[in-house]
C-alpha cells in the first residue's frame, strides 16, 4: 500500500505512471517494472489482462499467454465486459487492451451524426473511436489524455482504424485545451474519480460544452463515507476506488458547476471482494469487521448524466 501524495501534481504523476505502464505493455515496450509475464504489472489487478472481454484475450500480448490464462478468463469485476461484440469489432484490438474504464459512455451519450464529442482521459482511444463512428464524417471526436504512451497508442489505433474525424490532445482534465462552447457532448470512462480536484474538472466540462450540451460519463461512485485507509491508499486510488466521490457530493459539484437535469444511474454494484481484487487488497485487509460491513456493496459503477442549460446566466 502506498500513501496518496499530498499535492495534486504528485497524484497526477502517480496516476499517469500507472496508465503509462499499461500503454507500454500494449505497445510492446517493456516498462521498468515489467519483470515477467505474470508479474504484478502484467495480469495484475486492474491492469491490461483484466480490462478486456473474452474475445480480446486471444490477441497477441503478454497477458494473453498461457501462463496468465486463468487471470484473463476471470476478468476484473470493474473493468471487464463493458462493450458489445459488435463494438469491439469496430476498433483495433489494442484499443480494447488498453481500456481501464468502468462503463460504456458511448452507449450512454446517445450520440447523433454531426455532433462534436470530447472524451476526458481517453487512454488508448476506445471511446473516442467508437464516438467518431457514431457522429459520422460530419461530426468530430476529441480525446484528451496526459500520458504520452497512451497518446501514442491512441494515435496508432486511430490510424489502424482509418478514422479521420478524430484528434487526440495532450493535457489535463482540470484545464481542457479547448475554447468554451466548443463541444456538444463530454464523455469520460472512470477517469474523473482519479482527479484530486473534481470540482474543477466539472467546471471545465461545463465551460467547453455548448448551451444545451450533455455531460454523460461512466464513473465509480460511493454511496456513503469511505474508511480513511482506503482514501489514503494510492493503489486503490489508481485502481478507481479511493478517489470515488460520494453520490450526493457528485450531485452537489455538478450543480455548483452550473449543470441541470442531473441523474446518477447505478450500472454495477461491487462487493468487498470485487474492490479488493481491483487494486485495494492491501487496504481492505486492514479494515475492521465494522468497516468491512460499511464498505460492502457501497461502491458502484454509475452513468452520470447532466446538461448545460440552453440559456446562460
Amino acid at each position: 500500500m502506498k500513501t496518496v501524495p499530498q499535492s495534486d501534481e504528485q497524484l497526477r504523476q502517480e496516476v499517469s505512471a500507472r496508465y503509462a505502464r499499461t500503454a507500454l505493455q500494449v505497445l510492446g515496450s517493456p516498462s521498468e517494472q515489467d519483470t515477467s509475464c505474470c508479474g504484478p504489472s502484467c495480469c495484475g489487478p486492474a491492469e491490461v489482462a483484466e480490462s478486456q472481454p473474452a474475445p480480446v484475450s486471444q490477441a497477441s500480448s503478454c497477458c494473453a499467454s498461457s501462463c496468465c490464462s486463468s487471470d484473463v478468463s476471470q476478468g476484473d469485476p470493474i473493468t471487464s465486459d463493458l462493450y458489445t461484440q459488435m463494438e469491439l469489432g469496430e476498433i483495433p484490438v489494442a484499443a480494447a487492451l488498453a481500456s481501464l474504464g468502468c462503463g460504456n459512455p458511448t452507449a450512454l451519450a446517445e450520440l447523433s451524426p454531426g455532433e462534436k464529442v470530447l472524451d476526458l482521459g481517453s487512454g488508448g482511444g476506445i471511446d473516442v473511436l467508437l464516438s467518431a463512428r457514431r457522429v459520422g464524417p460530419t461530426g468530430f471526436a476529441y480525446g484528451l489524455d496526459m500520458t504520452d504512451p497512451m497518446l501514442e497508442l491512441a494515435e496508432r489505433n486511430r490510424q489502424e482504424a482509418g478514422i479521420e474525424n478524430v484528434q487526440f490532445l495532450k493535457g489535463i482534465i482540470e484545464a481542457i485545451p479547448l475554447p468554451e462552447n466548443s463541444v456538444d457532448v463530454v464523455i469520460s470512462n472512470c477517469v474523473i474519480n482519479l482527479s484530486a480536484n473534481k470540482g474543477q474538472v466539472l467546471r471545465e466540462a461545463y465551460r467547453v460544452l455548448t448551451p444545451g450540451g450533455r455531460f454523460a460519463v461512466s464513473d465509480i461512485v460511493v454511496q456513503g463515507e469511505l474508511p480513511s485507509v482506503l482514501r489514503r491508499d494510492m493503489e486503490s486510488w489508481a485502481g478507481c476506488v479511493a478517489g470515488a466521490l460520494e453520490e450526493e457530493t457528485y450531485r452537489s459539484l455538478l450543480r455548483e458547476a452550473g449543470f441541470v437535469d442531473i441523474e446518477i444511474e447505478v450500472t454495477r454494484r461491487y462487493s468487498l471482494d470485487d474492490i479488493a481484487s481491483s487494486g485495494a487488497n492491501s487496504s481492505v485487509a486492514t479494515l475492521s469487521p465494522q468497516e468491512r460491513a460499511s464498505v460492502d456493496g457501497r461502491f458502484i459503477s454509475a452513468f452520470v448524466r447532466a446538461r448545460k442549460p440552453e440559456k446562460q446566466g
